[in-house]
């Protein structure tokens, strides 16, 4: 079941080239066109002149560029790239019941703050609260699926804040949007920034769940797979 659907008008193009790191330049029909990515992030190894692309019209009708990139195709299957998607998923997961981990929480508060951190949501139950950060992932090396591919100071910076949260006895936890199939286990990718890496472990440690699912992204829709494990702590 597709827990997320892409808006009408939605359209297959073709990758031609990255300017800075929030356009794209693509062809659509065979005219060129320039449309939006608001992944930060290197794509590494995504991004190949000449491969499918997937786009979303603009939802604002004065918006400058008047796609979105979606979905990009280097291989065989179709990776979400769009860093809106985990959070967008994670709240369909939790209405749709699909993450065991969300049940018993009666309210999604998206933005949520606690004192001077605002985290993506926050779910509130019988139980009490339950705070989550909600991450894109779409680096796979040797089998695990990694995160980050750019050094992230402020990945680091939500991994310290969760972990102050836990260290108060506040349930909290990082959704981790898996959008690689072949990810047989999750890690953080410490040869690409290994104080995020040391970090992870440490949260691990003092009770911070991190949640990697599996997604799988068409352009008929998005749908949430299986949980990963994660990879040994080197």
């Amino acid at each position: 079941m597709h827990l997320l659907a892409f808006p009408a008008q939605s359209r297959r193009a073709v990758f031609v080239a990255r300017e800075k790191r929030f356009l794209i330049h693509a062809l659509l029909d065979g005219q060129a066109v320039v449309a939006h990515t608001n992944n930060s992030g290197s794509m590494l190894g995504l991004l190949r002149p000449g491969m499918e692309i997937f786009l979303s019209p603009a939802q604002s009708p004065g918006r400058r560029l008047p796609y979105t990139l979606e979905l990009v195709r280097p291989h065989g299957d179709w990776i979400g790239v769009n860093t809106l998607t985990p959070n967008r998923l994670l709240k369909k997961a939790w209405e749709s019941g699909a993450m065991p981990e969300l049940a018993g929480y009666g309210r999604f508060q998206a933005e949520a703050r606690l004192g001077d951190s605002r985290l993506d949501a926050c779910l509130s139950g019988p139980a009490g609260d339950f705070w989550v950060e909600a991450k894109n992932v779409t680096m796979v090396e040797d089998d695990v699926a990694c995160f980050p591919d750019a050094v992230t100071e402020r990945g680091q910076k939500h991994l310290r804040e969760l972990m102050t949260l836990a260290g108060q006895g506040a349930r909290v936890g990082v959704f981790l949007a898996v959008q690689r199939p072949d990810g047989q286990c999750f890690g953080p990718a410490g040869f690409i920034d290994p104080r995020f890496a040391a970090l992870f472990w440490q949260a691990l440690d003092v009770g911070v769940e991190f949640m990697p699912y599996v997604i799988h992204a068409s352009p008929e829709g998005i749908f949430l797979g299986r949980r990963l494990p994660l990879a040994p702590c080197p």
